[in-house]
C-alpha cells in the first residue's frame, strides 16, 4: 500500500502502517488516496490509482461512477464516527430544550458586574427551558447512527419512535426493544416533540423534510439535522417556524439561509470532529485499502460490491472490475481455462451496473485477453 493523503489524516492511524505500507508525497507514486473533505470531482486519476478511501461516511466529494468506470474502488467508513455524531445529537437535543446558549451569552455580557451572582438570580428566569424526560422523539433513519441515538434517548427516559423502510436485520437487532417502530413517516412525526433526521442524501431523500411533512407536525416541534443539509427544505422550514410548527432547528450544516433564521442553533459541521472519530475513520480506511491492495477484498465500498475471498489459495489471484452483464462471468472462466489455468476459487458479486470478480488460479493466465474483453474496466493480478 502506497497511500497519498489529500487531507490531513490521523497520525495515530498512519503510524499503524508498517513494512511496505507507506505514505508517499508524490501522487504519481501512489496506488491509493486517503481523503476527508477535499473535492475530487475535477481530478483525473492516473492508472496507478487503485482505490480512494474517504475517512468518513459521506462521499459527496467523490465522483463515484467516474471512478468505477476506471476500476477505482471508493471506500467509506460507516459507523467509525457514529458515536461522535450521536453525542453531538444529544448535545443539540439539550441545547434546544434549555437556553444554555442564551444563559452563557448573558454571563459573558455581564462578567464585569461585581455582583453577578446576585444579578444572575434575577436574570435566570428568562433562560428557562424544558426537560427531555418523558418527551417523544422521532428518529427518522435507523442506520448505525440512528440506532445509537434512539437507544441513548431511551436511556434518557424519552419515548422513542423510529422510521426506516430499509431497516437492516443487523440494525434491528441492535435497536432497544422500547423503541416503537412506525411504518409511515407522517405517523412517526405526528406526535413527536423532537424529530431527528439520520438518512443518507440521495435524489429520493433530498428535501424530504418539507412543507407537506411539516403540516403533519404538532406545534412547537424541534427538528435536529446532523445528517445532511439538503434533507431539509430551507424555505419550507422558515415558513414552518413562522407558523409555529417548528420551535427550533438544530443543524450541523451552516448555509446563508439557516444561519440568518431566528431560533436556529447552527454548528459548523462538528459531528465527526473528535480525535477519537478521526482516528477511527482513518484506521478503518487504511485497513480496508490494505486488504484490497494485498488480497483484492472489498469492504464498505460505495461504488463496487462487497467481496471477501479471504487470502489467496492458488498461484495467482486475478481481480476483475467489469460491467454487470449476462454471460460475462462464464467468459472469464472460458478465457482462463483456454490458456491452461485451473480455477481453484471464484467469487463474483455485483452492485448496480458494476461487477467484481476474484479468481484464484493455478497455472497461467493470459491477462491481456481478459483486459481486452468487452465490459472489463480493470484487471489486477496479485
Amino acid at each position: 500500500m502506497k497511500a497519498y493523503c489529500l487531507n490531513k489524516i490521523s497520525k495515530v492511524a498512519l503510524d499503524t502502517m508498517t513494512g511496505n505500507d507507506v505514505v508517499v508525497e508524490d501522487l504519481a507514486k501512489a496506488d491509493s488516496i486517503l481523503v476527508r473533505s477535499q473535492a475530487m470531482h475535477d481530478m483525473d486519476l492516473d492508472e496507478n490509482i487503485l482505490a480512494v478511501a474517504r475517512a468518513g461516511a459521506g462521499v459527496n466529494n467523490i465522483p463515484l461512477e467516474k471512478y468505477a468506470d476506471k476500476g477505482v474502488v471508493v471506500f467509506n467508513t460507516p459507523g467509525a464516527n457514529a458515536n461522535a455524531v450521536k453525542e453531538l445529537v444529544l448535545c443539540g437535543l439539550l441545547l434546544a430544550s434549555r437556553d444554555i446558549i442564551g444563559g452563557n451569552k448573558w454571563v459573558n455580557e455581564n462578567k464585569a458586574d461585581e455582583n453577578i451572582g446576585k444579578t444572575a438570580e434575577k436574570a435566570k428566569s428568562q433562560f428557562a427551558g424544558n426537560e427531555i424526560l418523558g418527551k417523544t422523539i422521532a428518529v427518522v433513519g435507523l442506520g448505525v447512527i440512528g440506532v445509537l441515538v434512539a437507544n441513548a434517548c431511551v436511556a434518557l427516559g424519552m419515548n422513542v419512535v423510529g422510521y426506516d423502510p430499509y431497516l437492516s436485520i443487523n440494525n434491528a437487532m441492535k435497536l432497544d426493544k422500547k423503541v416503537k417502530y412506525v411504518e409511515k413517516l407522517e405517523d412517526t412525526v405526528s406526535n413527536a416533540d423532537f424529530v431527528s433526521v439520520h438518512v443518507p442524501l440521495m435524489d429520493s431523500t433530498k428535501h424530504m423534510i418539507n412543507k407537506e411533512l411539516f403540516a403533519k407536525f404538532k406545534d412547537n416541534t424541534v427538528v435536529l439535522n446532523f445528517s445532511r443539509d439538503p434533507l431539509v427544505n430551507d424555505a419550507d422550514l422558515k415558513d414552518a417556524m413562522a407558523n409555529g410548527k417548528v420551535k427550533k432547528y438544530v443543524t450541523d450544516f451552516a448555509n446563508p439561509a439557516v444561519a440568518n433564521m431566528e431560533n436556529v442553533i447552527c454548528l459548523p459541521h462538528l459531528g465527526a470532529s473528535t480525535e477519537e472519530a478521526e482516528d477511527n475513520c482513518a484506521l478503518m480506511a487504511i485497513n480496508q485499502v490494505k486488504d484490497y491492495i494485498d488480497n483484492g477484498n472489498i469492504t464498505n465500498s460505495v461504488n463496487y460490491p462487497a467481496v471477501n475471498a479471504g487470502v489467496k489459495q492458488a498461484d495467482i489471484r486475478v481481480c476483475i472490475h467489469h460491467k454487470n452483464a449476462p454471460g460475462i462471468i462464464a467468459s472469464f472462466s472460458s478465457l482462463i481455462s483456454a490458456h491452461g489455468g485451473n480455477i481453484v476459487n471464484f467469487v463474483c458479486k455485483s452492485k448496480g451496473d458494476y461487477g467484481y470478480s476474484v479468481l484464484d488460479v493455478d497455472g497461467k493466465v493470459d491477462v491481456e485477453s481478459i483486459k481486452n474483453f468487452n465490459g472489463v474496466f480493470r484487471v489486477r493480478v496479485i
